[in-house]
């Protein structure tokens, strides 16, 4: 089997790095900064995002990008979605054409581009490409507890074969050639999960929890399909799973955003603590404009946008969706 370069040494690069060493595979991880790579080189531990976890022995460590990708058969970006243009603008640079998956959730800050976007405006097509998406806590997979994933692309063999690739060990990958719907799941979700925390935040109880989570998803599907995803995928490991899991889980970061700002903390003292990023506070002004664009009416959203922007208090949002009068419940109501 070739060998997989993982480029991007975060929490999530190198617990997947992780996790495929130790299933098995041959796998360089590749680090911007070469002091940290040098410093993980040597002590086996990322101490800066990942500092519980004992990296496998047979993983290689570089900050020299052409040593990374040499023999390398698939490449998996590991970079937020604001490196992932950059990072493509390298690989070009270095005549890279190896297969390509990207991890990254959101949009292109600026462009308001989904990353499988950015990714065709940078290698016009070069070379098959896809997303790998669903519930997946860093730290868990670095553990190497369980967990299932969908691997997107365009191309129906591709996305089979690097699924393949990436199967095994405690990690199951299933494919799909729904690219928008996965993105679209991956970003709206962080947004959602904001809610939910500024619910538990106020203590709003379990029952607004399970309702915010399901007319959540609805708001998720919605602007899925009509950017051109496809239903199913929103009840799948990339829709429901990853919006439970990031709305539910103590580890999630965009949950934490939201409980933190139900307390009364600013956004800015909030992200200075936070030490990774949160993408939905990213997220939540591209949503809104793309529900505008389609005629679309997402509350929650919306209101988690308000708040993020400062027009709304924590508080007075909630009351504000509470206020809201009855609507269809089907997930596919534009309402």
């Amino acid at each position: 089997m070739s060998r997989i370069a993982v480029l991007g040494a975060g929490a999530w690069g190198t617990a997947l790095a992780a996790a495929l060493a130790r299933a098995g595979r041959q796998v360089h991880l590749w680090a911007r900064d070469p002091a940290q790579a040098e410093a993980i080189g040597r002590s086996r531990r990322n101490e800066r995002y990942l500092p519980e976890i004992e990296l496998p022995a047979s993983l290689a460590v570089s900050a020299t990008l052409p040593n990374a990708l040499e023999g390398a058969g698939l490449l998996l970006v590991a970079t937020p979605v604001a490196g992932l243009r950059q990072l493509l603008g390298l690989l070009r640079a270095e005549q890279a054409l190896a297969p390509l998956v990207w991890l990254c959730k959101g949009f292109e800050q600026g462009t308001g581009r989904l990353p499988h976007q950015v990714v065709s405006e940078a290698l016009r097509g070069a070379v098959p490409s896809g997303v790998l998406s669903g519930p997946s806590f860093a730290l868990e997979v670095a553990r190497g507890l369980p967990c299932a994933l969908t691997l997107a692309s365009g191309d129906a063999d591709f996305a089979r074969d690097a699924a393949a690739a990436l199967h095994g060990g405690r990690l199951r990958v299933y494919h799909s050639t729904d690219l928008i719907g996965v993105e679209i799941g991956g970003a709206v979700k962080n947004v959602i999960a904001i809610a939910v925390g500024i619910c538990d935040g106020l203590g709003l109880g379990q029952n607004a929890r399970a309702a915010l989570i399901t007319r959540g998803l609805a708001e998720l599907s919605r602007l899925g399909v009509a950017l051109g995803g496809a239903a199913e995928t929103f009840i799948g490991l990339a829709g429901a799973g990853d919006l439970i899991l990031t709305a539910t889980g103590d580890l999630s970061r965009n949950r934490r955003v939201g409980l933190e700002l139900a307390r009364g903390r600013s956004l800015d003292e909030i992200l200075g603590t936070l030490g990774h990023v949160a993408e939905g506070v990213r997220s939540a002004q591209e949503v809104a404009r793309l529900a505008a664009d389609n005629g679309l009416e997402l509350p929650i959203s919306d209101a988690v946008n308000a708040v993020l922007r400062g027009s709304l208090a924590p508080q007075a949002a909630a009351e504000l969706l509470l206020a809201r009068d009855p609507k269809p419940e089907a997930l596919s109501a534009r309402r």
